[in-house]
Formats: structure tokens, C-alpha cells, sequence
């Protein structure tokens, strides 16, 4: 008898596994088609992770306009179309903090209690000491830190390009946000700083996704650039105390230290991720099409000259006026975030959304792919080619960009720090074209397919010759 009843109880475990399931299988006939790959947690990670950016497309042209991604043990479904795109813009189903606070802990080590408290209050005070009606304040700071970093390169030399513009907005931007000669204030300083901040950018993708043991040499300048905000925090938060006027930076620290004392120096190396991660290569991409565009080249040249005029020795100062008067550079910085935008931006599904037929679970990761919605003609004819022009088009005086261009977010949480990454790309420009008679050595390369978060990089060097104007 004992026996019979461990047999039935056996088959009405396997028909119950069964009928869960066929549940299961049912039910997800409703949600986006899957691309699950074969391996345990790491799922089609291996295969997404080869060529991301080339992976979406793919499966965009086989699977349709919604599909879903296993990978790293998390589902990321991507929306491609108009409607998919409008319930990740709108829908009060879809969140911001929660889809990037895994990836801030990792990267940071800041805490997701700690995270979802402060996002907000400290996301309203970037908006307001960063928005538009603040950046006149940035101008003359801005153009001071590039002239000295100019003077630096000295009257002639070639570079790789990409090192170039680090070499000029890396001290400007720290400098400027943070507190001028915080930690950049030597040759071996600078040269050890810029080693560690490169290793940390590199891989700051995967380190926002694997554990960090597999990422050593990540980990290390991660701990290199935590012990360095722990030594200098107290200095920041002085500055007030000093008699001078407080940083970006230092208004951040007086809210996080309400909180969270102890995260401080957390704080401090996201925003000097956030601050040095893209406009550095923002302005490589810009320069890049511009000098690869004798047109285009020649017509910033000929408005730089009708502004400033055409010698390159003097220091000249720039206004808020002299950049409205020279928008069409505007529009170059603009088209070079279009075409080189960020992989993805994400949401987190906190409950079931309906996108075309199917129903997108909560919990999944809801993936807009800004680099390929800049590749739709319907918003962007020739979507390929460099046309600054086709930002005559958007209302730039009321700050609203182009239908479809979404590089900084959409909605409650736009970058805050947008406005100012334009800003000092739009000065660095226009002072080196100033000062410079420039050159590319080498073809502009293609960009990385190999990183979704940030802009992409470079997939090869690309050389600049700099000779003074006279």
C-alpha cells in the first residue's frame, strides 16, 4: 500500500509539472518572442555580447518589432516601433530608478536603499544648477580651463585624437565641477589618473552586470578611484567654508551627507563617470566628421573667423552670444550624438505592459536602442550621412530636439547634465578650430559594436595634426 501511494504521488507530481508547464508555455505564447540561448544564467549572453548593437538588429529583422533577450540571468525585451517606443516614454508602468540601481550598486557600491532615496532630490538639483538658464555661469571657467590646456599642447604636434580631446575636457571638466587642482595636479598624478579612470570606463559595462571577481583589473582601479574621493572628500566639502563659491559637486555632498555620510566618495566617482564618460568622446566624434567634411569645416572656420576673427594667438574670451551667433556648430555636436548615440536606455517593467499583440511580464527590462531609432528615415532621411543642417528643423530656442532623437532619455529623468556636455563640446570646438590649422592622418574609423551603455567608441586609431594658426 505504501508503495502505490509513493507511485501516485509521483505521476500527480509529473502530470502537475506538466500542466504547469503547458501553463507556462501558453502564456508566454502572449509575450515577445524569447532568444534564450542554451547556456544556464549566461543565456544568449556570450552571442549578445560579441556585437550587441549588430545582435539587436538582427533580431529586429527576424523576430519583428519586440523581442526579448535572455542573458546574465535577466530578461531585456527591446522595443523597436512606435508603439513599443511610446510605452517606454510613457507608460507609469515602466521605471527608470529601479532598471539602473543594480547596475549603479555595482558599479559604485552605493546601496539600493541609500540609491532610491537620493535619486530624485539630487536628480532636481542637477536639473536646476545644470539647466539652460544656468550655463552662462559654466562659459568663462570653461573657456579659461581649455585655453590652459591649450597652451599645454604647444604650437604644433599630432595626437591619436581620441587622447587629444581627453587631454583638453578630462582637467576642464573636473576643474570646473569638482574643484580646480582636486587630484590633477601633476604629470605622474595626471598620467595615473587617466590610466585608472581608462580601465574603469572600459569595462564599466561589464562591470555593471558580472561579479567583480572576474573583473580584476576593473575591481582595482574601481578601489583606486574610491580611495581617491576618500582622500580628498573633506577637501570638497571646505570649499564653502573657504569664502569661494561652491561646485556642482559640493552641493551634492551637502545632500548625500543629510543621508548617507559614509557614500560620499560613491557619489563622487559616479558623477565623475557620468561627467567625463561621453563628452570626451561626444567632441572625438564631432571634430572627427567635421574634419572628414572639407564643407562643413570650411563653413565653421568661416563663422569662428566672422565672430572671433582669423588670427589663432589670442586668448579670446566666448560669450553666450558668440555661441548663438555660431550654431551651425550646435548642429555638428548634435548630428555626431545622432549618429554615435548610446546603445541602449532602460526602463524596469514593475507591471505586465501590453505593446502590439504582445504582454511584456514585470520584471523583465524594457531596452530602447536610441542608435537604431536615430537610423529611422522616417525621422531622419539619409540616416547615415553627417547633415548638421537637418537641425535647422528643431526648435533649439525653446531646447526641444528633433522628433525621434532621444541620446539623452525621455521624460521624468532626461540627463541633467546635458546642457553642459553640449556646452563644453561647443567651446572645446570652437577653440581649437580657432587656434589650430587641423588635420586627420587617417580615415575616421568605424565605431565599436562592442558596448551598449555610453557612446561608441572608436574601433581604431585616428591621428590629428594641430599646427597654430599666424
Amino acid at each position: 500500500m505504501g508503495i502505490m501511494e509513493l507511485f501516485s504521488s509521483l505521476v500527480i507530481a509529473v502530470l502537475g509539472s506538466c500542466v504547469l508547464f503547458l501553463f507556462f508555455r501558453l502564456r508566454n505564447l502572449r509575450g515577445p518572442p524569447c532568444i534564450q540561448g542554451w547556456i544556464p544564467w549566461f543565456g544568449a549572453g556570450f552571442e549578445f555580447g560579441k556585437a550587441p548593437l549588430e545582435f539587436i538588429e538582427k533580431a529586429r529583422i527576424k523576430y519583428g518589432p519586440i523581442f526579448t533577450v535572455f542573458a546574465m540571468g535577466k530578461r531585456m525585451t527591446f522595443v523597436t516601433e512606435e508603439e513599443g517606443i511610446d510605452v517606454f516614454l510613457k507608460s507609469k508602468h515602466v521605471d527608470f530608478e529601479l532598471a539602473v540601481q543594480n547596475p549603479v550598486y555595482h558599479t559604485a557600491r552605493i546601496p539600493k536603499n541609500v540609491f532610491l532615496t537620493l535619486h530624485e532630490r539630487l536628480y532636481v538639483l542637477m536639473k536646476g544648477k545644470m539647466g539652460t538658464f544656468s550655463m552662462h555661469q559654466f562659459i568663462g571657467q570653461l573657456t579659461e580651463e581649455i585655453h590652459e590646456q591649450l597652451e599645454d599642447l604647444g604650437t604644433h604636434g599630432t595626437m591619436d585624437l581620441d587622447n587629444f580631446v581627453r587631454h583638453l575636457l578630462y582637467p576642464a571638466t573636473v576643474n570646473t565641477l569638482f574643484k580646480k587642482g582636486l587630484f590633477l595636479t601633476d604629470e605622474r598624478k595626471i598620467k595615473e589618473f587617466y590610466q585608472h579612470f581608462k580601465t574603469y570606463d572600459d569595462s564599466f559595462e561589464y562591470g555593471s552586470q558580472l561579479p567583480e571577481w572576474l573583473l580584476r583589473n576593473w575591481s582595482k582601479s574601481k578601489r583606486w578611484l574610491l580611495a581617491l574621493f576618500e582622500k580628498n572628500i573633506e577637501e570638497m566639502k571646505a570649499q564653502e567654508s573657504a569664502g569661494h563659491s561652491g561646485t556642482l559637486v559640493q552641493a551634492i555632498l551637502d545632500i548625500v551627507e543629510m543621508e548617507s555620510c559614509q557614500h560620499s566618495p560613491n557619489y563622487g566617482l559616479l558623477i565623475l563617470w557620468a561627467s567625463l564618460a561621453n563628452a570626451p568622446l561626444v567632441a572625438f566624434w564631432t571634430l572627427g566628421f567635421v574634419l572628414s567634411h572639407p564643407d562643413i569645416h570650411r563653413t565653421i572656420l568661416e563663422g569662428i573667423a566672422s565672430v572671433f576673427g582669423t588670427a589663432g594667438k589670442d586668448k579670446m574670451k566666448v560669450s553666450d552670444g558668440d555661441l548663438k551667433k555660431l550654431l551651425f556648430i550646435k548642429w555638428c555636436v548634435l548630428e555626431a550624438i545622432r549618429l554615435r548615440a548610446p546603445g541602449v536606455i532602460t526602463r524596469k517593467v514593475v507591471k505586465p505592459v501590453k505593446i502590439l499583440s504582445h504582454t511584456v511580464p514585470s520584471g523583465d527590462l524594457l531596452m530602447l536602442s536610441p542608435f537604431w531609432l536615430h537610423r529611422n528615415p522616417k525621422y531622419f532621411p539619409e540616416p547615415d550621412s553627417f547633415k548638421p543642417e537637418r537641425w535647422k528643423e528643431a526648435n533649439l530656442d525653446k531646447n526641444a530636439f528633433l522628433d525621434g532623437f532621444v541620446a539623452f532619455g525621455s521624460g521624468k529623468f532626461q540627463c541633467p547634465g546635458r546642457w553642459f556636455a553640449l556646452l563644453e563640446i561647443q567651446i572645446c570646438i570652437i577653440l581649437v578650430l580657432y587656434k589650430y590649422d587641423c588635420t586627420l592622418l587617417d580615415p575616421l574609423p568605424k565605431q565599436s559594436c562592442l558596448h551598449l551603455v555610453g557612446v561608441p567608441q572608436p574601433e581604431g586609431k585616428c591621428r590629428i595634426e594641430y599646427k597654430q594658426r599666424t
